[in-house]
């Protein structure tokens, strides 16, 4: 009976180690791989700070012809949209210098072809109100080419070009095809005032209102 227990133990622990050898991969670990995505969403977003109000340099009188928005006004866009943005101005009506006490206006500015800014030049029998911008992202061809809105106190800038606001069609001003620096982008709006030589404007108390939008693209 011993004899046949050895036997067995023995024959149990060849056909142990047996297996071991020739079936490692059985008994090896296994792993299995699998992944996953995180999501996250960033929101598309602009903001337009709005400058504050303008004072003429001076008043019009008989004996002065021109008047300007001094340093101008700047309207601030950020945005962190990567197709970037666009800015506009328009104004509330046309020839937007308006005394609603009498409903005098000055002409809005006069382009020799309509619609495209030129360097300022008012006829002598004529009064009129218009602007110009600057900044990074506003096109210098169309423009010009000035970092500040006037060529001496009270007159306006001989290398911006100006056009008048004609209606409430916005007037896009500046744009880029991606997200602003982390500090915006500053655009500078100019506006200036003459009468001509052979003309006085009606004397009155004139406001023009401007409004700017920021949209994303």
């Amino acid at each position: 009976m011993i004899k046949i227990l050895n036997t067995f133990l023995l024959i149990s622990l060849v056909f142990s180690i047996g297996y071991v050898y020739f079936e490692p991969e059985i008994i090896a670990a296994a792993d299995d791989t699998k992944k996953i995505d995180v999501t996250l969403s960033v929101t598309s977003e602009i903001t337009l700070t709005s400058p504050g109000n303008i004072a003429m340099s001076r008043a019009i009188t008989m004996t002065t012809r021109t008047a300007t928005g001094g340093d101008g006004v700047s309207w601030l866009v950020k945005t962190n949209n990567q197709a970037g943005y666009k800015l506009e101005l328009k104004g509330d009506r046309a020839n937007i210098m308006y005394d609603g006490g009498t409903t005098e206006y000055f002409t809005d500015y006069t382009e020799a072809t309509a619609g495209v800014p030129e360097t300022w030049s008012v006829a002598s029998g004529d009064y009129e109100f218009g602007f110009s911008v600057f900044g990074t992202d506003t096109p210098t061809a169309t423009w010009g080419t000035d970092s500040d809105c006037v060529e001496a106190a009270h007159v306006p800038s001989s290398t911006l070009k100006y056009q008048g606001f004609k209606s409430v069609t916005a007037i896009q001003v500046a744009t880029r095809a991606a997200k602003t620096p982390f500090a915006g982008i500053t655009t500078t709006m100019c506006v200036a005032a003459e009468q001509g030589t052979a003309v006085y404007a009606p004397s009155g108390s004139y406001t023009a209102n401007v409004t700017g939008t920021a949209t994303t693209l």
